[in-house]
């Protein structure tokens, strides 16, 4: 059985259990989520397992995901997280990067720049590392996977910080920890990706 397909079985056989963490998360259907979502317990713990950082991103042949609409603007928004933690979000994407306090020791300016054509950000400072885990989700009602029974697996995949620009093809240098939120009505529809962070800087959602 194929990774995505065992995968699927998964999300069947805890179906029940999914759908209502993701009721409580806030996630009521097809229609575009409004509150921010975390992933539910169980749901992390298969993620871990099944697509977790020991992947070898090498031997995946990735494809890009789109926004449903492609923005005209760079779209950034910057804030300063202390010791204390915080939440980093853009509502015109969909995306919350939350930091744990003790994520850092010191109060650091933190600049997310969303791509223009495909689910991807630049995350700066370069090279920024955590004490512990960040966790970002992307609400996915802004992209090209939303409203149709997901076909193929999603992947957070850290990709090289060379301003390059992207393409469909995607080059991942890591596959990190993530796990897919499925909808109310059917464990096939995806609502949201919770990927973990441990460094900067860029990274994109990539199907697969």
């Amino acid at each position: 059985m194929s990774r995505f397909g065992l995968v699927r079985s998964l999300a069947v056989v805890l179906g029940a259990f999914v759908i209502a963490s993701c009721s409580e998360a806030g996630i009521s259907g097809p229609t575009a989520p409004s509150e921010t979502i975390a992933a539910p317990p169980s749901s992390q713990f298969v993620a871990q397992h099944l697509l977790g950082a020991g992947t070898d991103a090498g031997k995946l042949k990735l494809k890009a995901v789109w926004w449903k609409k492609q923005h005209k603007d760079v779209i950034r928004v910057s804030k300063t997280i202390d010791q204390s933690g915080g939440t980093i979000s853009i509502p015109e994407t969909g995306l919350t990067v939350s930091f744990p306090a003790g994520a850092v020791t010191t109060p650091i300016t933190i600049t997310i720049t969303s791509d223009q054509r495909y689910v991807a950000y630049k995350m700066e400072p370069t090279g920024t590392r955590f004490l512990k885990d960040v966790t970002a989700t992307q609400l996915l009602n802004t992209t090209s996977v939303f409203g149709a029974p997901l076909r193929s697996q999603l992947y957070a995949a850290y990709i090289a910080d060379d301003n390059a620009r992207l393409s469909g093809k995607v080059q991942a240098l890591e596959i990190e920890p993530s796990t897919t939120i499925f909808s109310v009505l059917s464990a096939l529809l995806p609502q949201a990706q919770v990927w973990t962070i441990r460094h900067f800087s860029r990274y994109m959602l990539a199907s697969g």
